[in-house]
């Protein structure tokens, strides 16, 4: 085997591949990359029997083939190259890259070991990039990172005509978002997908700049496999299985009680008055019709305070929010104002989640489809 590419371009596409290989493997030769020659340039490739990643690059082959090579250490080498085309060659068991003056010599891993890669051939869907890209960012936060209960460390896409709809809770708060889904000219059934947040969350990371992200769902040999591709690179996941809890449904259909504030106002008085909270504490929000008043008693040795402007509709409220969870909902508001919505629940003395939306202005709701739900600690008292 033996080809040259653009360092540039080779850097990249390694990248790329071993991105979403886990950083320690039971089976050392999952923590290669595959590399083959094809009729147009090269095709790279990872899998770890869970996720897998493919891009196809142009090159120069002289001698066509194909490699197995340790991926985390080809990409800190291809990072690292200098500033001149690459060339890639074998010889037996050895793989020589060179660039300029540098040269390293590298072991090749058995090929015939490595695992066939996944193809997805189901019906695919198209989706903006920039706001599927937006839309993980603003859900995937509020994902489950506990492994004891894996349905809940996966984000469901729910896959309707026109829309696709992203949800994720970790019991403690909830997140959704629809946004434009182009499934061509079929029109089937309604299809969902649990797909683990942090493959998703790379993903987003990984297409956002893509014009638009294809998205195909598959069911073969038992294996649930959805596939996303843009720009001549696929990654594919396995689905997580289990049934995903009916969280949409605790979202109410109209809150008469709410306020409304300035958001980036809002996540720097709950920064500071956070600093002298003891770990896990909560702190107190208190809306009233002069504004937004927010108390942490913290310690014996420390407390704060802050007041912020707030238009308060309904009655007065106070609620104890864990500051974290709140900072989480109101960075994914991509909106200058934010609104703070008062649920009820049948037990008067204890407060129902809030709801966080965005908001154009003052008086005037946002126009996206975001919305995160958030438990409230019961009040401290």
């Amino acid at each position: 085997m033996k080809f040259q590419a653009n360092r540039d371009v080779f850097s990249e596409a390694v990248s790329f591949a071993v991105k979403l290989l886990p950083q320690r493997t039971t089976l050392p030769i999952l923590s290669g990359v595959l590399i083959e020659t094809t009729e147009n340039g090269l095709q790279l490739s990872s899998f770890d029997y869970e996720v897998s990643a493919q891009t196809e690059i142009a090159a120069e082959v002289e001698e066509p083939g194909r490699v197995l090579v340790s991926g985390r250490l080809l990409a800190e080498i291809a990072s690292k190259l200098p500033n001149a085309p690459v060339q890639f060659s074998t010889e037996e068991s050895k793989i020589v890259v060179r660039a300029g003056s540098a040269n390293f010599t590298l072991l090749s891993m058995p090929v015939e070991e490595y695992p066939s890669i996944p193809q997805v051939s189901g019906e695919a869907g198209l989706v903006p990039a920039e706001e599927f890209a937006e839309a993980v960012a603003q859900v995937g936060v509020a994902a489950s990172r506990d492994d004891v209960t894996p349905v809940i460390t996966g984000v469901q896409l729910e896959v309707g005509d026109n829309t696709l709809g992203l949800v994720a809770t970790d019991r403690y708060r909830v997140a959704v978002r629809e946004i434009d889904w182009d499934n061509g000219t079929t029109s089937g059934e309604p299809v969902t997908a649990l797909v683990p947040a942090r493959t998703l969350t790379e993903i987003g990371k990984t297409f956002g700049h893509s014009g638009n992200v294809s998205i195909s769902i598959t069911n073969r040999d038992d294996r649930e496999l959805i596939a996303f591709t843009a720009d001549r690179k696929t990654v594919t996941s396995l689905l997580i299985k289990g049934n995903f809890p009916p969280v949409r449904r605790l979202f109410p259909e109209q809150v008469d009680n709410y306020a409304v504030m300035n958001t980036a106002e809002l996540i720097e008085a709950t920064r500071r008055v956070a600093l002298v909270l003891e770990r896990e504490a909560a702190l107190r929000y208190t809306f009233t019709a002069d504004g937004l008043t927010l108390e942490a008693i913290g310690s014996e040795q420390a407390q704060a305070s802050e007041s912020i402007d707030a238009l308060l509709t309904g009655q007065e409220t106070v609620v104890s929010l864990k500051p974290q969870f709140l900072l989480d909902g109101l960075g994914a508001v991509h909106s200058e104002f934010v609104r703070i919505s008062f649920t009820k629940t049948e037990n008067a003395n204890k407060p129902g989640p809030v709801l966080i939306t965005s908001q154009t202005s003052k008086d005037q709701a946002g126009a996206d489809s975001y919305k995160y739900l958030l438990q409230p600690n019961l009040l401290l008292r």
